[in-house]
């Protein structure tokens, strides 16, 4: 099976700085855009960062948190519209909605990675070696042991790929 060794992800993502900031990430078949804001990452964010056992969140919860800086109405607006991006679970207790991350924040950035990735390989031939170029530069200005296991990565996947065949 091709995978990263642990950790080599985390390693390789941070050392690349991005031309572009991407706002979110889009997953096929889930709802339209999913460009997260500035709020709406702030709101992700807060989710996250809460302990397992209090994972589930309502407006009001995400109101206390925010000290009362913004309307509660915003507050209810932004954790619907992450629910719709399908970023959230969303149940519904008597009046009140209660919202669960759908991702951890690891499973989130490597969805942005992967699609990111995937669109710019979608571009053609002509758009691919530039792409590999600049990843391995990226790659090989941070680290050379993230180089080596470039390298592994790329026999393993050509044993994988041989076998197929």
């Amino acid at each position: 099976m091709f995978q990263l060794t642990e950790n080599a992800l985390s390693r390789i993502l941070p050392g690349m700085k991005p031309f572009v900031t991407l706002r979110g990430f889009k997953r096929s078949g889930e709802g339209g855009a999913s460009d997260l804001g500035p709020l709406e990452r702030e709101v992700m964010e807060l989710i996250w960062k809460r302990p397992k056992r209090e994972a589930e969140v309502s407006v009001r919860d995400i109101h206390l948190a925010f000290e009362g800086r913004l309307a509660y109405t915003t507050l209810m607006t932004t954790l619907d519209r992450l629910h719709k991006k399908g970023l959230l679970d969303r149940r519904k207790e008597g009046r009140a909605f209660f919202y669960s991350p759908r991702f951890s924040p690891n499973e989130f950035e490597r969805g942005v990675a992967r699609d990111l990735i995937n669109a710019l390989l979608g571009r053609g031939s002509e758009g691919v070696e530039p792409i590999l170029a600049c990843i391995i530069d990226a790659v090989s200005e941070r680290d050379r042991a993230l180089l080596d296991e470039l390298e592994r990565l790329i026999k393993e996947k050509r044993r994988a790929v041989g076998r197929k065949d």
